[in-house]
C-alpha cells in the first residue's frame, strides 16, 4: 500500500493509514517469534500472539465482508493460523478496502446483517470506529505479550507513523 501523504488526504484516511501501517509493523515484528512464543499469552489479554493476530486480521476481514460481502482470496478458515505472509496479504487488502469505504461513510448509512433467523442494523461509521479501536486494543495486548517475554514490540505509535512517512521534521532553532 502506498503510505506516503496523498492530495486532499481526509483526517479519517489518515486514521486508517495509520491502522494499516501499525498492522504490517506489528506482523513484521512477529515474523521471526518462536512457536512457543507465538503461543504465549498473559492474563488480561485476547490469547496467545498467534491468536491475537489472525483475530486483529480476521476482524477486519469481517468488518470490510460485512458491507461489501468480498473476503480476500484465499482467505484462512477461523482456527486455522495461515502464517504471518498470508496475515499480511490480508491486511493490507483490508486496509485497501477500509480505506475505500472510510471516506464515503456518512452518518446515516446502515449496515444490515442477516444471522441465526435475526436482523441486525447499525451506522457504518459505528463499524469503522469500532475497526479502529479494535485493532488498536489488540496490538496493545500482543505488545503487552512480547514484554512480558523481554521482547521490545515494535513502536506503533502515531509518532512513529510519523517519522516513517517522513511527516516529521525537526529543526535546530
Amino acid at each position: 500500500m502506498d503510505q506516503s501523504t496523498q492530495a486532499g488526504e481526509s483526517f479519517i484516511t489518515g486514521i486508517f493509514r495509520h491502522n494499516t501501517w501499525a498492522n504490517l509493523r506489528l506482523l513484521e515484528a512477529c515474523r521471526q517469534l518462536s512457536d512457543e512464543q507465538m503461543d504465549a499469552t498473559v492474563p488480561g489479554t485476547y490469547g496467545s500472539i498467534r491468536d491475537t493476530l489472525f483475530h486483529i486480521v480476521g476482524g477486519e476481514m469481517s468488518y470490510v465482508g460485512r458491507v461489501t460481502g468480498r473476503e480476500p482470496e484465499n482467505s484462512a478458515r477461523s482456527g486455522e493460523f495461515p502464517g504471518i505472509d498470508a496475515l499480511e496479504r490480508y491486511a493490507r487488502w483490508c486496509g485497501e478496502e477500509l480505506l475505500q469505504l472510510a471516506p464515503s461513510a456518512r452518518a446515516g448509512d446502515v449496515v444490515t446483517e442477516v444471522w441465526e433467523n435475526k436482523k441486525g442494523q447499525y451506522n457504518l461509521t459505528d463499524l469503522l470506529t469500532q475497526a479502529i479501536n479494535h485493532a488498536t486494543e489488540h496490538r496493545a495486548q500482543v505488545a503487552t505479550v512480547l514484554t512480558q517475554q523481554g521482547i521490545e514490540p515494535p513502536d506503533m505509535s502515531g509518532w512513529a507513523y510519523m517519522e516513517d512517512m517522513g511527516r516529521f521534521t525537526e529543526t535546530e532553532i
